[in-house]
């Protein structure tokens, strides 16, 4: 069930992001109105800039900003606020600006239809996941500096590479992490519940390499590399356990040279999710284990984990419920969490043994899907929640 926002007279945090609403959604349009596609590396350039110009505008200048090299993604800012006095803690707030949507989608975009209680939608590329986030968390650090508490220190990352793993900005994301109190990562929620679990992921690279020949003067000299590779993949297919938390999607094939050549190469990319290092094991012999029929076809896989399953740790269980008091002070009818199929840039703070909320972002759903959406009624319920979190971690957690 979607999470219904709090009350506007439920706290003066609440109630001053109630105030802001409208400008909090201006910030997240302005953001989603700019594509960021993972792969047009211009586009997520200009993207970073304009989310800097967001937070700079809200928050003013930061005390120390970095911004790390992506090389072929898009880089990574780190922009750091300090906190009220040296001992108030510090906090990471995390969230990438890139997205699952090809540069141009935004022209075609059809906004989805009424929900059945006639709530408001917002719709766009990239508003769910996870641009909202993006925005509610600037907003948060705002709304608790202005309400006069004691303010830890906060460094925002944002990354322009986490759809395709994050290559480039996971050692930045664990350092900062690694640094901070606490980390709060600003994906999504799961209809309203903050994510406490959400399986492992990797993705493999499989290539076929054939032999080449004409394919009417002299097929039977060429051995197909493309299929072999649709063996491979369906065999790959098998090897995916739900029951046992486990999925397998081959989501992209490319091979060949033409279409009179049998195919000398083809490669596939196959995306992967676990809940447990025993079914990463498993993944990893059997699909070595595979076999295509024709045996002059050579199968070569990459085994590429990227990020470990996530679960509530010891560190984490103590944030959780200090993420619960102030949604009750809030007046909120409480926060649940969930455990999702999706990974996140979580899972790298979770594994390292840090406290870590995810899922502190957007009220909405359809993630990477077309429509996905956001309820604005929740903007500033949400925002609220993560502005009094922030002012709650001026204190150690547990303290």
């Amino acid at each position: 069930m979607t999470a219904s926002p709090a009350s506007p007279a439920a706290s003066p945090l609440t109630a001053r992001a109630q105030e802001a609403a409208s400008e909090i959604v201006t910030d997240i349009l302005t953001l989603v109105r700019h594509e960021t596609s993972s792969y047009d590396l211009p586009g997520l350039t200009a993207g970073l800039d304009l989310l800097r110009e967001v937070a700079c505008h809200r928050l003013g200048r930061p005390d120390h900003e970095q911004r790390h090299p992506g090389g072929a993604f898009g880089d990574t800012l780190t922009l750091t606020y300090p906190g009220t006095d040296t001992g108030a803690g510090h906090v990471a707030l995390v969230g990438h600006y890139d997205t699952v949507w090809p540069t141009g989608t935004l022209a075609g975009w059809e906004p989805p239809e009424a929900s059945d209680d006639g709530r408001v939608r917002l719709s766009g590329p990239g508003i769910f996941d996870m641009k909202t986030g993006l925005a509610q968390g600037i907003w948060a650090l705002r709304l608790v500096r202005e309400s006069g508490v004691r303010v830890p220190a906060v460094t925002f990352v944002f990354n322009g590479d986490e759809e395709i793993g994050s290559l480039s900005s996971r050692p930045v994301i664990e350092e900062v992490a690694q640094k901070a109190d606490a980390t709060l990562v600003l994906e999504p929620t799961a209809h309203g519940a903050v994510k406490t679990g959400r399986k492992g992921s990797g993705i493999f690279r499989v290539t076929a390499t054939g032999v080449e020949a004409h394919a009417g003067l002299a097929p039977q000299d060429g051995a197909s590399a493309i299929t072999a590779l649709s063996e491979f993949v369906v065999a790959a297919a098998a090897v995916a356990s739900p029951a046992r938390g486990t999925t397998v999607n081959t989501g992209l094939i490319k091979g060949g040279s033409g279409t009179n050549v049998v195919a000398g190469q083809a490669t596939a990319t196959i995306d992967i999710r676990v809940s447990s290092e025993a079914e990463q094991d498993r993944v990893d012999a059997e699909f070595d284990a595979i076999k295509v029929s024709d045996p002059r076809v050579r199968i070569d896989i990459e085994h590429a984990w990227n990020r470990p399953p996530m679960t509530l740790n010891t560190a984490s269980a103590p944030l959780l419920d200090l993420a619960r008091e102030v949604a009750r002070e809030q007046g909120r009818d409480g926060l649940p969490d969930a455990a999702v199929g999706g990974a996140s840039d979580a899972n790298f703070v979770a594994a390292l043994g840090f406290p870590v909320l995810c899922g502190m972002g957007a009220v909405g759903d359809g993630a990477h899907a077309q429509g996905e959406f956001i309820y604005p009624d929740t903007v500033p319920a949400q925002t609220a929640l993560v502005a009094g979190l922030l002012g709650r971690l001026a204190e150690p957690l547990g303290g």
